[in-house]
């Protein structure tokens, strides 16, 4: 019972920190070294500007993700909940947090399944990329697609995170050919992601080139995960050491350019800093497909259903206005223009 405690307590401690302390990374996204061209004439009408899209064959209202964020703990359950309650009245895509804690304790399976709420909505299944050199298999990957009926199995990198932990998981040596096992062997679609540090050129190649299906790039610009470790360190020197982390990692915009430099039409979730409307827009001229976002999801669920709901609605009316302002009628349409470099 002494494991099963520490790690509700580290999810716990993980959303607690994301609520109440500053855990900005001092990176930008750099999506503010770019811009639309307004369209003073845009010939069109609001009314008709379509934010709807399809991704991984599942249609979308609009393209938001709401990012892996949590599980594994009490809290984290009514979180989720709320979360795929909304994601479900939106009709938008979610993705949960880390399903470790489930697949090596099920009593805590309860707290990712939310399927009962969100019947129809896009769904990621999570785990650590890192866990398959610390014995997991196929048979965990399905485990933790099947547990919550998942449309995709997010693999997540955190390479950082992992050294700045005092019960980090830190051998990542030959972890990409177990990457691409899993992609071979899973009857569900692979997405590999960051955590918040980036995807670069040579790590977009080794995981298109391993059959990852798409990849999250996850870039710097929003939470910084070696500052929440700094919250949670155990010693001084520990916390000194995450705290020099804090401008560490590579900008979301920069990362979109660089997977798609590698490769142009696979399909890519852009995240890391988004925190409105008119950031995913710029992703998706930049090149994703969709945009994800975790830290205004949660201050919303942890408020209520119906601030969450209202977040989306904001979100998704500002990438209509966006467009409409930019003189496109869909996301076809905003995905083929190009933006002005500041």
């Amino acid at each position: 019972m002494k494991k099963v405690t520490h790690i509700s307590q580290r999810k716990s401690d993980h959303i607690r920190i994301n609520l109440r302390e500053d855990v900005q990374s001092a990176l930008t996204t750099g999506l503010e070294n770019y811009r639309f061209e307004h369209q003073a004439l845009p010939e069109c009408n609001l009314e008709e500007v379509d934010t709807q899209t399809v991704f991984l064959n599942k249609p979308l209202a609009a393209p938001i993700l709401i990012s892996s964020m949590t599980g594994g703990s009490a809290e984290a359950a009514q979180i989720n909940l709320t979360l795929a309650e909304a994601a479900e009245q939106t009709q938008i895509a979610m993705g949960l947090g880390s399903q470790r804690a489930a697949i090596e304790h099920p009593e805590y399976e309860y707290t990712f399944q939310v399927r009962k709420v969100a019947p129809n909505i896009l769904l990621f299944a999570n785990l650590g990329a890192i866990q398959l050199n610390y014995r997991y298999g196929i048979d965990e990957c399905k485990k933790a697609v099947d547990m919550i009926e998942a449309d995709a199995l997010i693999l997540h990198l955190n390479p950082l995170q992992e050294a700045l932990q005092p019960e980090g998981d830190t051998r990542f040596e030959n972890l990409i050919d177990k990457i691409a096992l899993v992609c071979r062997s899973l009857p569900v679609p692979v997405v590999v992601k960051e955590v918040g540090w980036g995807i670069s050129q040579r790590v977009a190649r080794l995981l298109i080139e391993a059959g990852v299906a798409v990849i999250d790039v996850a870039g710097a610009g929003g939470t910084s995960w070696s500052q929440v470790e700094m919250y949670r360190a155990q010693s001084e020197s520990a916390a000194r050491i995450a705290s020099h982390f804090i401008d560490w990692g590579i900008p979301t915009s920069e990362c979109i350019l660089n997977v798609r430099a590698v490769h142009p039409t696979i399909p890519l979730i852009a995240s890391g800093g988004l925190r409105n409307g008119i950031d995913i827009a710029k992703c998706l001229a930049l090149g994703a497909n969709l945009g994800a976002m975790a830290s205004p999801f949660l201050k919303a669920a942890a408020r209520s259903l119906n601030d969450t709901i209202e977040t989306i609605h904001e979100i998704q009316r500002e990438i209509q206005i966006t467009m409409f302002a930019a003189g496109v009628k869909t996301i076809a349409e905003l995905q083929n223009l190009t933006l002005k470099e500041i």
